[in-house]
């Protein structure tokens, strides 16, 4: 199934795609159908169809936002570490997280970078979990961009200030169920700068997999539906060129997963 949030004449609502129609979910976005329906079958729940629906941020009021980096090995490579024991985490506030179609407005003279990644959307809540209990609570994944402002993660050995500017993170367009996609099979992550492809991994080569990063962070904290935790980006970031490349006014970030669908987002620097 797919799953989204759409905008249409009336406001928002949770939906579910039933061919090529949008249908009504309980709830006005994914959050709050999440929050109050995990357990139930989103096509059982399916309402009236929603004329002029577009998608839309899917989950704009998660609890939690954790992040892994440095996840995937040619990603690792280029930043000259090595493979991780344990996941590299961060968070965000979803204040950081934007629209599939949204421009990522930022001030001028910050270097900005993009990094394509697979989100994990949190199905049921999760507190010390092992790995099958994790993978059984994904309700499903969509597609993100970390986009990056480096001069501020660099500052300290904390990336923090880096990575939680507000409306910078992209998401969506929809949410696909686990039985439709297999990130340890392997999907395409893929990110384009105006047209150009910059970045091109592939999910099976993850360290730590959706269901290993949900057990681990479960460990420490609870995870409760609706929740995200983006899995980390491969290798072909600006910062780790020669010469290093950021983004620049007006550029078109494109962020693919196959399987998912598709962000494209317009970088603005504005004061």
């Amino acid at each position: 199934m797919r799953l989204a949030t759409v905008a249409h004449a009336a406001g928002t609502s949770a939906a579910v795609l039933d061919g090529d129609t949008w249908r009504a979910l309980p709830g006005t976005d994914l959050s709050e159908f999440l929050a109050t329906n995990s357990q139930v079958p989103a096509a059982a729940l399916a309402g009236e169809p929603i004329g002029g629906a577009v998608p839309v941020l899917p989950l704009p009021a998660p609890r939690k936002v954790i992040c892994c980096g440095l996840n995937y090995a040619d990603h690792i490579r280029e930043t000259g570490r090595d493979l991780p024991t344990h996941p590299t985490l961060f968070t965000k506030y979803a204040d950081s997280l934007t629209g599939p179609d949204a421009d990522v407005v930022l001030p001028p003279g910050l270097q900005v970078d993009w990094e394509a990644e697979l989100a994990v959307v949190v199905g049921t809540t999760l507190r010390r979990a092992d790995r099958s209990t994790a993978l059984a609570g994904i309700a499903g994944y969509t597609v993100a961009n970390d986009i990056s402002v480096r001069d501020w993660q660099y500052r300290t050995a904390e990336w923090f200030q880096g990575k939680a500017w507000d409306a910078s993170t992209p998401v969506g367009p929809v949410v696909v169920t686990p039985d439709e996609i297999d990130p340890t099979e392997g999907v395409e992550v893929i990110c384009r700068v105006n047209g150009e492809q910059v970045q091109r991994g592939n999910t099976r080569t993850l360290v730590f997999d959706p269901a290993d990063l949900l057990a681990y962070i479960s460990t420490f904290t609870v995870l409760r539906p609706g929740d995200l935790v983006l899995t980390g980006t491969p290798g072909g970031v600006g910062v780790a060129r020669d010469p290093q490349r950021f983004l620049a006014d007006g550029d078109v970030v494109e962020t693919e997963i196959s399987g998912i669908g598709r962000l494209r987002n317009t970088v603005r620097f504005t004061s």
